[in-house]
This record gives C-alpha cells, sequence and structure tokens, in this order.
C-alpha cells in the first residue's frame, strides 16, 4: 500500500491526493505518514478498527455494548506480574472477540467469561485462577480449592 494515491485531504491546502510514504501498524492502530502530491508538506493519519454492533446480555437480564477495553483490562489485571506478554494477551482477546462476533448481535456475559477462562488456562493457570475468582465470583477459600483442584487434574 505503500506509494498508493489516495483521497485523503491535505490539511494544509485542502488537495485530494496524497501518498502513503510509510506505515506502522501497532496494537490494532495503523499510523500512516502522507504526503500531499501538491504542496508536498507531510502529515500522519491513523486509522483504528471500529468495534460496534456487538451487545452483552449481563446476568441480570441487562444489555450493554461490547466493551473491548474493559475485557483487555480485566485480562491483563489477571496476568499481572506474570510472564505472559502483551501480544499473546492481544492475539488471545482477538481471537475472542473474532469467536464472539461470529455468535451473532448479541451475547451472554457468561458466554465471554468461559471464553476468557479457557483461553488463560492453556496461558497461563494462575492468571487463569486470578481471572476465575473475579468472573465467578469466589466468596470463600473453598472456592479457589474446588477451583486449584480440577485444574490440578488437567
Amino acid at each position: 500500500m505503500l506509494g498508493l494515491m489516495l483521497k485523503m485531504l491535505c490539511p494544509y491546502c485542502l488537495h485530494r491526493e496524497t501518498k502513503v510514504i510509510d506505515k506502522r501498524d501497532i496494537e490494532g492502530l495503523s499510523k500512516r505518514r502522507r504526503e500531499c502530491l501538491k504542496c508536498s508538506k507531510r502529515f500522519n493519519t491513523q486509522e483504528v478498527v471500529e468495534r460496534t454492533g456487538l451487545r452483552v446480555v449481563k446476568k441480570g437480564g441487562t444489555r450493554e455494548a461490547f466493551d473491548y477495553e474493559k475485557l483487555k483490562n480485566g485480562v491483563m489485571k489477571a496476568c499481572e506480574k506474570r510472564p505472559v506478554s502483551s501480544e499473546k494477551i492481544d492475539k488471545m482477546l482477538a481471537r475472542t472477540e473474532y469467536r464472539l462476533r461470529r455468535k451473532g448481535k448479541e451475547v451472554k456475559s457468561t458466554i465471554i467469561g468461559d471464553m476468557v477462562a479457557n483461553e488463560l488456562k492453556k496461558i497461563d493457570k494462575v492468571a487463569y485462577i486470578r481471572f476465575a475468582s473475579v468472573y465467578r465470583d469466589f466468596t470463600e477459600l473453598g472456592d479457589f480449592k474446588k477451583e486449584i483442584r480440577e485444574l490440578s487434574n488437567i
């Protein structure tokens, strides 16, 4: 795509033709360095994938928009101080979001939690226990013991 002529208005002279001279993809964000074909000035643009249309059905029956960042923050918290790279987390979340979107426009929060828990179980058992304790609302030490026993039998 480098060097391709695009219909992007130059912020300096408002000319419609620019070319991309550099492109970098960073965590779901595409950053492009462009040059105006009329005035030769350079400027940057950013492109983000729009995440729309997916709704979450909560345990109480209420519905809300799927919040990728909320899910990512929960997973990052579970993986805090664990040997799990950001890249591995991003790939796991991308796979999970893809699978969720294939289920339709609405998905139950329990399905999201189960998917993420299963993915974490494969990556890091401690992060899995941390996530499961919040997601499944552990209230007693016995809840942790039971989950650890089941995890040990795998």
